[in-house]
């Protein structure tokens, strides 16, 4: 640790919306942060920067949410000179008060005396038949087509899932000139009218959501809830060729030549894991989060968590945690902080809390359609393991929990390290046994969170 007489060492991963407002915060109360970012400029994913040399603009990149990019790139870009910030650089460990950090081919062990954690989340994807076939990308992948690479992932697109980034991506390829071939919502009607007393704390935010759906009709894009997906067509060969459906237990087949699928998010906690956070069971969810005060302090003692990382609130939710969690470490690293801010804050994050409830009940994850999923269906395509198998180590072989199963079947344990695949093996093996998913477990998280070059160069610890 460091001396009591010095500033305190503060090292904070994720310059999304979180990590920009938290860099922001100790950097306001004269501290000098480490900012660690997988990308090569500030923004997060929901804010993905386009290329230096792309030139459009801020609306048509992001839509309405053009304003918000602007102002966080701005605000982060002020930021520059007043804290160390290491772009292209992957945490991927934590291991005796060291965050361990690759850029290039070169891994560096960074000490720190408080460590804030904004890592963000990733989609929660439900698989299907041919889900693994050419064309087929995530909700986050469409949009990093748009934002950084200045193209659509097909001509011809239909956006499937749930969630309000369902409709977020579709209205972006529609204001980027692209506009998809349909929409589908595994949520109902009643779904949503279920969710709408809690998303009544941010009526904006659900006017927002309507005038999506009303622009997208408006352009002739099909517009469907209630659907439930069976299968892309298509071949290895050729790619996507098109989506079956059922709705009202009716079959529908409609093509196109890309797809993207999405059912909201899922947080990516595995480095709050490693640091040895503990976790609880969210029933609304169907998720397992860290376990954080009202401020953002973990259960580990100068670990910090803020935004999509550990409660799903989105961007406009995260800048609040992030700025929460940086004043609570301030607070504990004895630095006085306005106590009428965290007042403001905490409420403003109670708002951000409901409506994120309200959020999942309007657009649920459909546990129901996973368990049902057919014994072929690849679930783990890292593995190329089938529910069937997952099934069978449940089952036949009696895993009573989700690590078990792991290990009889080596779900989990590709290149993803089960963050793609590990919420469907938790529905599909809670099924199996009959058994509630809470009782089945979660994934354990283990270095490194993510894929790491074949050759990579240690150098020293980092004392910048």
């Amino acid at each position: 640790m460091a001396d009591t007489n010095m500033k305190p060492r503060v090292v904070i991963v994720g310059a999304g919306p979180a990590g920009v407002r938290a860099a922001e915060t100790i950097v306001r109360a004269g501290l000098r942060p480490i900012v660690i970012d997988e990308a090569e400029r500030g923004g997060g994913q929901i804010y993905r920067r386009q290329p230096i040399n792309f030139t459009r603009g801020y609306e048509t990149l992001y839509g309405s949410e053009g304003g918000k990019a602007q102002r966080l790139h701005e605000d982060f870009d002020r930021l520059a000179p007043e804290i160390v910030y290491k772009p292209n650089s992957q945490a991927w460990a934590l291991l005796d008060g060291k965050l361990h950090v690759v850029s290039g081919n070169v891994t560096t062990a960074i000490e720190y005396d408080r460590l804030l954690l904004a890592t963000g989340a990733t989609d929660r994807i439900m698989p299907i038949s041919g889900w693994t076939l050419p064309g087929v990308y995530s909700l986050g992948a469409s949009q990093i087509a748009l934002k950084a690479q200045g193209c659509s992932i097909g001509k011809d697109v239909i956006f499937v899932g749930t969630g309000p980034l369902l409709y977020l991506v579709a209205y972006q390829y529609l204001k980027a000139g692209n506009p998809p071939a349909a929409v589908l919502d595994t949520s109902s009607l009643w779904d949503n009218l279920a969710g709408l007393p809690l998303m009544a704390s941010k009526p904006s935010q659900v006017l927002k959501g309507f005038s999506y759906i009303r622009s997208l009709r408006r352009a002739g894009v099909r517009v469907q809830g209630g659907i439930n997906p069976l299968a892309v067509l298509g071949d290895a060969e050729t790619g996507v060729a098109g989506l079956r459906f059922e709705y009202k237990g009716t079959p529908v087949e409609l093509g196109c030549n890309a797809i993207g699928m999405g059912y909201h998010l899922r947080s990516e906690s595995q480095l709050a894991d490693l640091a040895g956070c503990l976790f609880s069971f969210d029933p609304v969810w169907r998720q397992w989060f860290p376990d954080i005060d009202d401020l953002g302090r973990s259960s580990v003692e100068n670990v910090y968590l803020a935004g999509d990382g550990v409660r799903l609130l989105g961007a406009d939710g995260a800048e609040v945690s992030g700025r929460l969690a940086a004043l609570a470490l301030l607070s504990d690293a004895g630095i006085k902080v306005p106590s009428n801010e965290m007042r403001q804050l905490g409420n403003e994050r109670r708002r951000h809390l409901r409506f994120a409830m309200g959020i999942q009940k309007a657009f649920p994850w459909p546990a129901g359609q996973i368990a049902a999923l057919p014994d072929d269906t690849l679930v783990c395509r890292c593995e190329a393991i089938t529910a069937g198998e997952l099934r069978r180590s449940a089952s036949t072989l009696g895993a009573p929990e989700v690590n078990r199963a792991k290990a009889f079947s080596r779900v989990g344990m590709g290149r993803c390290q089960g963050r793609f695949c590990g919420q469907a093996s938790q529905e599909i093996v809670a099924a199996a046994r009959k058994a509630t998913l809470e009782s089945v477990g979660r994934l354990r998280g283990q270095a490194p969170v993510k894929p790491l070059p074949i050759i990579v160069r240690c150098a020293e610890d980092d004392h910048a």
